[in-house]
């Protein structure tokens, strides 16, 4: 099928499990709680290397957050293991060393994971209620550190994905950024590699390399198209961007697959849309690119 004059392939992205917390980081303003969630969201675009993937899901305006203060709301997703830790490391690290800020649980659910930090404040700390959630005050240099030591947790799904080729890199690169804006409007997902776009791709193993995990994806590689058999690089295409989503559910990565796809193929320059999978091996969620219409 086309849509807007772009080839959309007839395959899938195939997602896979993982597990989900939201963390509301408030700060005295936006520009100091968005260097606190971007340091917080650091080193998470891939569990292939990466000890968790996390993103900036959206800001959060004062009167939607438990201080009145401005936030942002940080999507952590990784195995349910080592959630607990992740969510421990980046508050700790990230959060908590920031000037002015809190944390704050964003994510109601069953399952709930315990963030004890109170314990840094070397018994000064102290209980306190901020809009009826019970949380510790940790005396710091530069104030107190508020911080909710519960924090909600769901099943939700890692992996979500299309591939945009582009005639040209700049086409292709235009067409992932304006993909990225559109899926930022969808809540509940976030796109954790650097600006949300993919540019090395990879496969699983190696063909040369057995101590590699992952390698290039030579396959979708335009500058060896010629080198390589059974390439997936059609004729004319000079660049391919991928868009890999994280969500707490699937109706949240099939909105953002949706939108994002739509906004791609707006760009003028864009030829083709396909999508990552594994034949079903990777995960059991398949999203149809003919679907998203």
């Amino acid at each position: 099928m086309e849509y807007n004059g772009v080839i959309i392939d007839n395959t899938y992205a195939e997602g896979f499990p993982t597990w989900v917390s939201r963390v509301i980081v408030t700060a005295v303003t936006k520009e100091w709680a968005y260097k606190a969630a971007v340091e917080a969201t650091g080193f998470a675009t891939s569990t292939i290397g990466c000890p968790a993937e996390a993103g900036i899901e959206r800001f959060v305006p004062a009167d939607e957050t438990p201080d009145g203060r401005p936030g942002y709301a940080i999507l952590i997703c990784v195995g349910k293991k080592k959630l607990k830790e992740q969510l421990v490391e980046r508050i700790a690290e990230c959060i908590l060393t920031a000037p002015t800020t809190a944390a704050f649980n964003g994510l109601v659910a069953e399952e709930k994971l315990p963030v004890k930090l109170h314990f840094f404040g070397d018994g000064f700390e102290s209980k306190i209620t901020v809009d009826g959630r019970e949380c510790w005050s940790i005396p710091i240099m530069g104030g107190d550190f508020i911080i909710e030591e519960e924090y909600g947790a769901v099943k939700g799904v890692a992996g979500g994905n299309f591939l945009i080729m582009g005639e040209n890199q700049m086409s292709a690169l235009v067409a992932a950024e304006a993909a990225v804006d559109a899926i930022a409007d969808v809540p509940g997902v976030i796109t954790p590699f650097p600006g949300g776009v993919v540019s090395s791709g990879s496969k699983v193993g190696s063909n040369k390399y057995k101590f590699m995990g992952a390698s290039t994806n030579e396959a979708f590689c335009p500058t060896i198209r010629e080198k390589v058999e059974g390439t997936s690089v059609p004729a004319g295409i000079g660049a391919i961007y991928e868009i890999v989503i994280d969500g707490v559910d699937e109706t949240s990565v099939k909105a953002a697959m949706a939108a994002g796809v739509k906004a791609a193929c707006k760009v003028p320059g864009v030829k083709q849309i396909t999508a990552g999978n594994y034949g079903g091996s990777l995960g059991p969620f398949k999203f149809q690119l003919h679907e998203l219409f």
